[in-house]
């Protein structure tokens, strides 16, 4: 039986969060950090580094809120990846040019929790009719072995 994308997604959500809080909605996945903000960040930074990614850009929101006056708790975008990973996903939807390369997300939220979010690419493959890419499983077995490995004790 082949589930939808949703429950897929869900199913792998589960199996990367393990003893960490994680969940899932409209293709964001959403995972707890055991470290703390920095440290998360350290440790993503590191993982991309070590799979022979590309840091493309990295945007500090709280950073930015500051220049205008305002407040935000840490909250940082994370833009990499690889045309090896990414142009497969590109040869089956030219579209999702507009979600690649992958981002992650780190944030803190109102309890000093971390978290990192990704979008899940059997969501961007769906969102670009793409959904039986032959791409998606790679990407989301890399994506979920770098969280996984940012998120670990």
């Amino acid at each position: 039986m082949k589930l939808p994308c949703a429950a897929t997604a869900a199913l792998a959500a589960l199996a990367l969060c393990g003893p960490f809080a994680c969940h899932a909605a409209d293709g964001l996945m959403a995972v707890k950090s055991p470290h703390s903000i920095a440290d998360t960040s350290s440790r993503l930074v590191a993982a991309i580094q070590d799979r022979g990614l590309k840091l493309f850009a990295r945007i500090d929101h709280a950073a930015g809120a500051a220049t205008v006056g305002r407040t935000l708790r840490p909250t940082e975008v994370f833009i990499f990846g690889n045309p090896q990973g990414g142009t497969p996903l590109l040869e089956c939807a030219q579209s999702a040019g507009i979600d690649l390369p992958l981002k992650a997300l780190v944030w803190q939220d109102d309890k000093g929790q971390a978290w990192i979010g990704y979008n899940d690419p059997a969501w961007i493959a769906a969102r670009h009719g793409a959904s039986s890419c032959a791409a998606v499983p790679n990407l989301s077995k890399a994506l979920n072995g770098l969280v996984a490995a940012v998120t670990a004790p």
